[in-house]
């Protein structure tokens, strides 16, 4: 392990205001999650599977937003991009809490559909900011940096939610997460090494060049070759063209790929299915104050876990370290009170960071740059997914059995969804290696 790439990355003056405005855009919404909860189930007296729908919606919307809002980035660059979250959010987050049950359901999903988009953002400026091994570092201060506002956003929320009102507490959330937004238009961090136009420029120049230089005898069948090459092409357009492009735009989508993106639904619906967990399980013990505890400690050990993996000088495997915090999260269904329960979400929790930055990083290495934010939107989306799948879940195994019940769901589903992953995809290489 070498620490001193700490120093190093953060002496870099634009990774260290990403990072910067990286924590203070999220910090918003690292409250949402536990106001939203407390909303349905104090405010509107609803059980956890009705909070866990509200959440499901919120990140269904999330995976539908991101990768669409990721092009965009890439299309017509951040600050345009982002005009339509900073509206939402202000909008939406204030209404929100005014609402009936039902209709809070339909603002939750239109809220998640123009959240933010933070951490694709703050990845792919990362991704193009940092190189080489310089990028799982990168990452990994990203995801310490989220787990140091998570440390405190959660506490935030539960003392909004019980000593002042859900409602005040979601519309600070709505209104500081568009100030977020505006302050990341004004700082406008790289998403790209350079514009789509200077590239193109560079490859009509660097053609011209190559032409003008060709012996005059090749110009004739150069010519013809273009114009054959434009016949072939006006021919494909006219027949099944459009499903051609469709699928050459997502030809960055491998099976590599595709596999990250299984374990970011597997790390979303732990994290879900946990965060969920230990909300009942506090409340039911008659101090919701003391969430921002559980929360402290569970995101503190994901601060050393990212600080470890970050200094490492070889990565490891995604599927691997989500397998190993799933397992170790199981453990947290004994607990039986609030000083327990935040000793045992320790070992689960110094993987937390980990397993997101080595998602992260995969990502980053797979898929071109030009791509890279439709990819970190679509990385977002299976997240979010996950999310939207173990939260619901978890709720209702709390409320047919009890606190403990939403931890058990949460580590054995975590772990079913890699060990089944890695048999498929033992399967398909084994049947590669036949052929």
């Amino acid at each position: 392990m070498n620490f001193s790439v700490y120093r190093d990355l953060l002496a870099i003056v634009p990774v260290r205001r990403v990072l910067l405005v990286g924590m203070l855009a999220r910090f918003p919404h690292a409250a949402a999650g536990v106001l939203l909860t407390l909303h349905v189930v104090l405010t509107l007296d609803k059980g956890y599977a009705a909070a866990g729908v509200v959440a499901a919606l919120v990140t269904i919307g999330i995976a539908v937003g991101a990768p669409w809002r990721g092009r965009r980035v890439d299309n017509v660059g951040l600050r345009k991009a982002l005009i339509p979250s900073v509206i939402s959010e202000a909008v939406i987050w204030s209404v929100a809490p005014h609402v009936s049950y039902e209709w809070l359901l339909v603002l939750a999903l239109i809220g998640g559909l123009f959240t933010l988009p933070v951490f694709s953002v703050v990845r792919q400026s990362l991704g193009v900011l940092a190189k080489g091994d310089k990028r799982r570092t990168a990452f990994t201060l990203d995801s310490i940096g989220t787990e140091v506002v998570f440390m405190g956003g959660p506490a935030v929320g539960a003392v909004l939610a019980t000593s002042v009102s859900t409602a005040v507490g979601l519309t600070l959330v709505g209104i500081c997460t568009a100030g977020a937004g505006l302050f990341l238009m004004w700082f406008n961090p790289p998403t790209r090494s350079e514009s789509p136009e200077a590239t193109e420029h560079d490859v009509e120049a660097a053609t011209a060049a190559v032409v003008s230089s060709a012996p005059a005898h090749l110009g004739e069948p150069a010519a013809e070759l273009t114009e054959a090459a434009g016949a072939a092409v006006e021919a494909e357009g006219q027949s099944g063209g459009l499903l051609a492009r469709a699928a050459a735009g997502f030809s960055w989508l491998t099976v590599s790929v595709a596999v990250v993106f299984v374990v970011a639904a597997g790390a979303g619906l732990l994290l879900a299915s946990s965060d969920v967990g230990i909300v009942a399980l506090v409340e039911s013990s008659g101090n919701p104050g003391q969430l921002g505890i559980v929360f402290a400690v569970w995101c503190f050990a994901s601060l050393v876990g990212g600080l470890v993996y970050g200094a490492m000088k070889r990565r490891v495997s995604p599927m691997l370290l989500l397998l190993a915090m799933a397992v170790l999260t199981l453990p947290m269904s004994l607990a039986t009170d609030t000083v327990s329960l935040a000793l045992l979400s320790i070992p689960g929790g110094l993987l937390c960071a980990p397993v997101l930055s080595a998602a992260s990083e995969r990502v980053a290495d797979l898929v071109p740059e030009e791509r890279r934010g439709e990819a970190m939107g679509w990385y977002g989306s299976a997240l979010t997914t996950g999310t939207a799948i173990g939260a619901p879940l978890a709720g209702m195994a709390i409320d047919v059995v009890g606190p403990w019940a939403g931890f058990a769901f949460a580590g054995t589903a975590a772990a079913l969804m890699v060990l089944l992953t890695l048999g498929i995809r033992a399967v398909v290489n084994a049947r590669r290696t036949l052929v």
